[in-house]
């Protein structure tokens, strides 16, 4: 059992929606709005507006500036010999600081609600070394300015092109370098979801001015639509995960395909953007969007943390919102001036026409569904390290918690009440049968590991509906969850159950009523399976209990439980891990986590699912537990000594639970892995009638086909196996995934390493890439 944290979604409101927080932007504003502007576009609906940090002033300065210092430099060359002009310590132009000339923007009480805006006409990525250089100066210049000024929120023009040159690696230098400059706000990544021909940005760069040599892409070229993600790799690589550094995505015009938009959405996503453009117009001519932009929307607001809308160029422009400054520039207005000035603003009144689109949209997403309630929702992503189950004793509030999903425990409900209801039509022998008569109706039930007991429930309830007797054992460790059992025992069950307090291990067996001597059992319940099927040592517990099932007819439920991996790019989750700084071994402890905002790197084709089985427990299964292995070997259990066991000390009597998997995903586009998604699915009971009478109950943590075995069931979460260092593939490339379960008698921990494999003709692949092996040996769980 796994902690989720989890609420009980029956007593969740699903009728609510997620929350849209629309933002405006103007790209021709060049100074910040005064009070009464910004109350005139919160009165037209929106929550919140942009603001640049420095001014046309600024800009003509800089260009100023810039134009003197190429005379000069025309100067010096005609008066310098050829080895002079190339001298690389000749003198290079220095932007003055800032004045109160070149910005609107100061400290205010709001400002910390104003979204910053550095100057787009900067160009990072300038071949020539002297724009990159006054680019790279304005930058540090603003984001200082702007954090000085209390502003949490700055949004930076990202590169124009993805050439493969040095452009987007000397950008990203310059955002490292501008994350220093800033001690508290935020850098956003303005960046398009892929480079739409000829709906690039228009604005005029430094280089546009005084190079003119940009090329504008041609619409006939084939657009590879990662390019714009390949930047942002490569910025978000080179400034090492920055949990102060996020993305603002501006939406095309054209909704790409799935893959590249489920890449986008496990980025870390503070604002979308969508301009005018994107925008159609019904047949009334009020702005509309089409389906798959609204799908896409809808997906990406599913977040736990959901970005912000920002809506650009829409509308009040400059011109609407000069009737509020025309009106206070006088003093007293007359009545005809001030409605002359107010017959001018667009739209006359009520919301602005695109904000009450976006408030319709925000009406009709689906409702949170029973998986997206608030408890589930705050859980998105959220690191937990797995249970200790053997070694802790569970509070009550961590058993209330699994208790609170009522699908496992109907699932398991359903599976005792097919394995009773079999045995009576098949007549199997029973623990409480003779020689002469095997088959005894009245059935031994055990519950190993009881908790508070909502398993007991359930095998009772399964009884009375199959009109079963039974005895019924219960079986639990922790001495504090006994006293409850011993109070449920005489409120809810009216003394029906024998409890037992001990390890389930050192269980010497059930005794009948009105006998001594103990027997076996006929059906053995546990709930003890982690979210990686054994990760919560369920084999190691079931090897020290079968040995009283009743053989060749003792059932255990679960019967057998598997395990599943996929390579997954999960950003968010990297950078969490890696600000673990005091833990030296947060990238070897495998965590419970609810992915959520997460991108598959395998893509399903034939003989390669996006989700594969690692390994397999079926139960029961005959083994030599220890004291069986050192009787059988001829000494003592206190003498056992190392032997032959794979791990060097071990006597490997707990070898037969050792695992190894190979595994090869597939991967068509190029990206980047950060570990391993863990699964698990369980056969609780499958049908042992011939022809097919019965059915096979089962639950499942697989993406795809918890709906169809297990639908709505929250008691689990995924496991995560991170990597240490992101691993980068290319296009149709191969992962080979290599995981092992090891053992050594009092611990298990898990060993993974990841590879990269390339294609280079139809029957050759190289070698481009791996990670470490990487072992939890360290923080195992123990036995």
């Amino acid at each position: 059992m796994s902690y989720s944290g989890a609420l009980n979604p029956a007593s969740e409101d699903h009728e609510s929606r997620p929350h849209y927080y629309l933002g405006q932007h103007d790209s021709d504003r060049c100074e910040v709005l005064d009070d009464d502007q910004y109350n005139q576009v919160l009165n037209s609906g929106f929550n919140f507006v942009t603001a640049p940090i420095t001014n046309r002033h600024f800009f003509q300065r800089v260009v100023e500036q810039h134009k003197e210092f190429l005379k000069e430099r025309q100067e010096w060359n005609d008066r310098l010999t050829p080895a002079q002009r190339t001298n690389p310590s000749l003198p290079v132009p220095i932007v003055p600081t800032l004045t109160d000339e070149d910005t609107s923007l100061y400290p205010s009480h709001y400002i910390g609600s104003l979204i910053t805006y550095t100057s787009p006409w900067i160009d990072l990525c300038s071949s020539d070394p002297y724009i990159s250089g006054i680019s790279r100066q304005v930058l540090n210049m603003e984001v200082a300015y702007a954090n000085f000024c209390g502003a949490r929120t700055i949004v930076i023009a990202g590169p124009r092109q993805d050439e493969s040159g040095p452009g987007v690696a000397q950008y990203a230098r310059a955002i490292q370098e501008a994350l220093l400059q800033v001690t508290r706000a935020n850098l956003i990544i303005h960046l398009p979801m892929y480079r739409e021909p000829l709906l690039e940005e228009k604005c005029e760069t430094l280089s546009d001015i005084f190079d003119g040599s940009r090329m504008d892409s041609d619409p006939k070229k084939e657009i590879d639509i990662f390019t714009s993600w390949d930047s942002w790799h490569t910025i978000r690589s080179v400034c090492e995960y920055s949990n102060r550094l996020f993305l603002a995505l501006r939406i095309p015009r054209r909704v790409p395909e799935k893959t590249l938009q489920e890449r986008w959405f496990s980025e870390p996503l503070h604002f979308l953007t969508i301009g005018q453009s994107v925008f159609q117009s019904n047949r009334a001519g009020n702005p509309t969007l089409s389906k798959h932009h609204q799908d896409l929307i809808n997906r990406y607001m599913r977040l736990k943390n959901a970005p912000w809308i920002i809506l650009n160029d829409v509308g009040p422009n400059a011109e609407d919102l000069g009737a509020a400054r025309a009106i206070k520039a006088i003093e007293y207005p007359s009545l005809a001036e001030a409605s002359k000035a107010l017959q001018e603003r667009k739209p006359r009144s009520g919301l602005n026409e695109y904000v009450s689109y976006m408030k319709y949209l925000e009406r009709q997403q689906p409702p949170y569904t029973a998986m997206e309630t608030p408890g589930l929702t705050s859980f998105q992503d959220w690191l937990q390290s797995p249970l200790q189950p053997l070694a802790d004793n569970l509070e009550s509030a961590t058993y209330e918690v699994f208790e609170g999903d009522p699908v496992k425990y109907d699932q398991y409900e359903a599976a005792i009440k097919e394995a009773m209801a079999e045995w009576k039509i098949l007549k199997k022998p029973s623990a409480l049968g003779t020689e002469s008569e095997p088959y005894n109706p009245e059935l031994v039930c055990a519950v190993a590991g009881a908790g508070r007991g909502p398993l007991v429930t359930r095998v009772l309830r399964a009884a009375r509906a199959t009109d079963t007797k039974i005895q019924l054992w219960a079986v639990e460790k922790n001495q504090n969850a006994f006293v409850y059992l011993l109070n449920k025992n005489k409120r809810e069950w009216n003394g029906q159950v024998t409890l037992v307090k001990t390890d389930m291990r050192g269980w010497g067996g059930p005794v009948p009523r009105g006998s001594s001597a103990p027997c076996k059992v006929d059906i053995l319940v546990t709930e003890l399976l982690g979210s990686f099927g054994d990760n919560e040592l369920s084999p190691e517990c079931l090897d020290g209990i079968q040995n009283h099932l009743f053989q060749p007819s003792g059932m255990s439920i679960p019967h057998s439980y598997t395990a599943h991996l996929s390579p997954i790019s999960t950003p968010r989750l990297f950078a969490d891990i890696a600000s673990r700084e005091s833990d030296p071994h947060a990238f070897e402890i495998p965590y419970v986590v609810r992915l959520f905002q997460l991108d598959f790197n395998a893509q399903r084709v034939p003989n390669h699912p996006r989700f594969q089985q690692a390994w397999e427990f079926v139960h029961p299964v005959g083994v030599n537990r220890a004291d069986e292995f050192a009787a059988e070997h001829g000494f003592g259990k206190k003498y056992v000594t190392a032997g032959g066991g794979a791990m060097y000390g071990s006597n490997g009597t707990n070898e037969h639970n050792a695992r190894h998997c190979h595994l090869t995903f597939v991967c068509p586009t190029r990206g980047v892995t950060h570990g391993l998604a863990g699964y698990f699915e369980s056969t609780l009971y499958e049908s042992q009638v011939e022809g097919g009478e019965g059915r096979k109950v089962e639950i499942s943590i697989l993406p795809d086909q918890i709906d169809r075995k297990s639908k709505d069931m929250i008691s689990w979460f995924p496991i995560f196996f991170p990597l240490k260092k992101p691993l980068y593939f290319p296009q149709d490339a191969e992962l080979e995934v290599s995981m092992w379960r090891q053992t050594d008698d009092t611990k298990v921990w898990y060993e993974w390493l990841v590879e990269v494999y390339a294609w280079v003709g139809p029957q050759s692949r190289i070698k481009v890439g791996a990670s470490e092996m990487h072992s939890s040996k360290k923080v195992a769980c123990l036995m």
